[in-house]
């Protein structure tokens, strides 16, 4: 089986040496220079351009993208639509919006050209510990394409979600979780820092809480793996990017009526990260002296 990948970032370039390590033959293209030449080092073999990539690849062609959503995932969609034949497929592995992936899988059906949007998650540890993969499209697409996934993920670790969009609506509902349980662990932890036991192992009870606990999670066995490194984060600044899925978790809990006030708190508290000294607070603190006369801060 061979499949061209597009997009050799973090998580792109690990999955082509995963898929490599397991007999997949990968030809691969990246707009960085010289980033899929380092591929080639691992066994596969590089393109430049789109053009040369799909010349690589056996009739049907199968291609694999892992682009950044919007403009770039786009701008490729639409290359790749001039160029490839019926009965060839196309999987969008980024973190695009649904809605998107619904109109390419209309636009490329109109060439008859298959689509399938695949929500991915695993981050830089998939490589070794396989991926989890939510699917959506047809489901002869894909049946086509579930050699690859058992490939690529770990046991248990994908699904066929539906028509299209479904995978990237679960990607999505899935980011918007993983919002709030780091929160809530962040939250968590906050208040230890600031009790009267703030000396405790941090480490040691993140450790502690995933042996039998009922908030045992990878996410508490990374948060112990960072306490160990740095035990009071010295080195890290809270600043936090939010990278999209959030925010569409929320204006979908919007459009459809749903009650998700713990997502969307935690999407918001990201926004504040970015802000160390928001305006709002300065205006509450001011309110504060004006009616009660409590003390203000002053930088002088």
């Amino acid at each position: 089986m061979k499949i061209g990948i597009i997009g050799l970032g973090k998580m792109g370039g690990n999955m082509a040496r995963r898929l490599l390590r397991n007999g997949i033959e990968v030809a691969a293209y990246d707009a960085g220079p010289g980033i899929a030449q380092e591929l080639e080092k691992a066994g596969g073999a590089a393109a430049h351009s789109l053009e040369e990539l799909l010349s690589k690849l056996d009739s049907p062609a199968l291609v694999w993208l892992m682009l950044p959503s919007g403009k770039p995932t786009e701008d490729t969609v639409l290359k790749l639509a001039g160029f490839l034949k019926p009965g060839d497929i196309v999987i969008d592995g980024g973190n695009s919006n649904y809605k998107d992936s619904v109109r390419r899988a209309a636009l490329l059906k109109e060439r008859g050209i298959s689509f399938v949007d695949a929500g991915v998650s695993g981050g830089v540890w998939g490589l070794d510990k396989g991926y989890c993969i939510m699917a959506g499209g047809e489901p002869e697409t894909f049946i086509k394409i579930e050699p690859l996934l058992e490939v690529l993920c770990c046991a248990k670790g994908y699904m066929y979600c539906g028509a299209a969009g479904s995978g990237h609506f679960a990607k999505m509902v899935h980011n918007g979780i993983e919002y709030a349980m780091m929160e809530a662990y962040g939250e968590g932890f906050e208040l230890l820092k600031a009790s009267p036991y703030a000396e405790m192992d941090l480490s040691r009870l993140a450790e502690l809480w995933n042996s039998g606990s009922v908030i045992r999670s990878w996410l508490l066995e990374l948060a112990g793996d960072a306490f160990k490194k740095d035990p009071e984060l010295a080195n890290v600044v809270g600043y936090v990017e939010d990278s999209g899925e959030g925010r569409w978790t929320v204006q979908e809990a919007v459009d459809k009526g749903v009650s998700l006030p713990i997502i969307t708190l935690s999407l918001f508290k990201r926004f504040s990260s970015k802000k160390p000294e928001e305006f709002s607070d300065k205006l509450i603190a001011a309110l504060r002296n004006e009616f009660g006369g409590h003390a203000v801060k002053s930088k002088n």
